[in-house]
């Protein structure tokens, strides 16, 4: 199966490079790899699809400059023409006010580089740790908290892939690794594969956990050898997605949701609070129903990383607060996510309300 180009020269903040791949019976190509290799690149492109004034685009161009504009067409389409406000939008479309200055904003606001156990292993909490197998995504969200993140030099390479299951190997006390990036289901099937079985070969690690914004974003990677491996693995396996809004979550994301549920992992969601994006208890509530009907289990409702470039999309605590009991108040139990913000040295997520 053909791998996407490899991710050692990639820049903090740029995507991983990915161009047409030649097919061939001895390396063909996968539709999702077809589906990124066509992905809109640029605002004009953008702009042009969706009905939208230039202007938009040529306002954009600063900050797309630093962090580019990635975006799949299957995610594009779920967008309204002619909104400039569409809530799906405003998560990829590079605006003028990233270039502002916010205080207590920074390129690392986790602090990650000082949990760097290994290339390419960030422990930060007891029993786990993520492993870092890819320095890209499908799609570049602009709050994303890893915008600037040094890929190359963490590890995010294959050797540092070698280093970081050595690491896992010799540690005793890690229980589950975490796959992360980037996006840990950018890698194929085969490689995917190579990483998973090591880890099962590891008697002390009994849990795998996979983070990845592809299976919404990009569903047509959700293919059946990965469905395969993920059900074959001794490890008991937990599939993280990442939706911020029900309209995510059209007919063909339902069908890769459904083909997961078919591995016996475990399904949960994890979402961004956004201000214009889904800032509001109707919207939350609707994208708590929408992932109960598809099996998925609204887990997290992050507060902001505040990454440099993001401030506009910060909503405060009190605000946040209220809208988590208007969910409280309006969905059972197990359909609310915890509210939570990440702490840098913290023992584990901090839990608010």
């Amino acid at each position: 199966m053909a791998a996407l180009p490899r991710s050692v020269n990639v820049r903090p903040g740029q995507p991983m490079p990915v161009t047409p791949l030649a097919h061939d019976a001895s390396n063909p190509v996968t539709r999702w790899q077809r589906e990124l290799a066509a992905a809109i690149r640029t605002p004009e492109a953008l702009c042009a699809a969706l009905d939208l004034d230039p202007a938009i685009a040529a306002a954009a161009h600063t900050a797309g400059d630093t962090f580019p504009l990635l975006v799949p067409r299957g995610f594009l389409a779920r967008m309204r023409k002619g909104d400039p406000r569409d809530p799906l939008l405003l998560q990829v479309m590079p605006q003028p006010q990233e270039q502002a200055t916010a205080t207590g904003f920074s390129s690392d606001p986790l602090d990650e580089a000082s949990a760097l156990a290994a290339p390419g292993l960030v422990h930060k909490y007891a029993g786990r740790a993520l492993l870092l197998v890819a320095a890209g995504c499908a799609i570049n969200c602009r709050y994303c908290f890893r915008r600037e993140f040094p890929y190359a030099e963490s590890g995010a390479t294959s050797a540092g892939t070698e280093a970081a299951l050595a690491a896992i190997a010799a540690d005793p006390s890690l229980h589950e690794v975490i796959l992360s990036g980037g996006d840990p289901l950018l890698v194929a099937d085969d490689r995917l594969q190579g990483i998973v079985d090591r880890l099962a070969a590891m008697p002390h690690v009994r849990r795998l956990r996979i983070h990845s914004r592809l299976p919404i974003v990009l569903p047509e990677r959700v293919t059946d050898d990965l469905v395969d491996l993920l059900a074959a693995t001794r490890l008991a396996v937990t599939v993280v997605v990442h939706a911020n809004h029900a309209r995510e979550l059209d007919d063909t994301v339902a069908a890769a949701v459904d083909r997961l549920r078919q591995s016996r992992a475990i399904l949960l969601n994890q979402a961004v609070l956004l201000k214009g994006v889904n800032d509001s208890a109707p919207v939350l509530e609707a994208l708590s129903e929408r992932l109960l009907d598809l099996g998925v289990v609204p887990y997290y409702l992050h507060l902001l990383d505040r990454v440099r470039g993001t401030a506009h999309f910060e909503v405060d605590e009190a605000t946040a607060r209220r809208l988590h009991d208007e969910l409280r108040a309006s969905l059972p139990g197990y359909a609310v996510p915890r509210l939570a913000r990440e702490v840098p040295g913290a023992a584990a997520k901090v839990w608010i309300g």
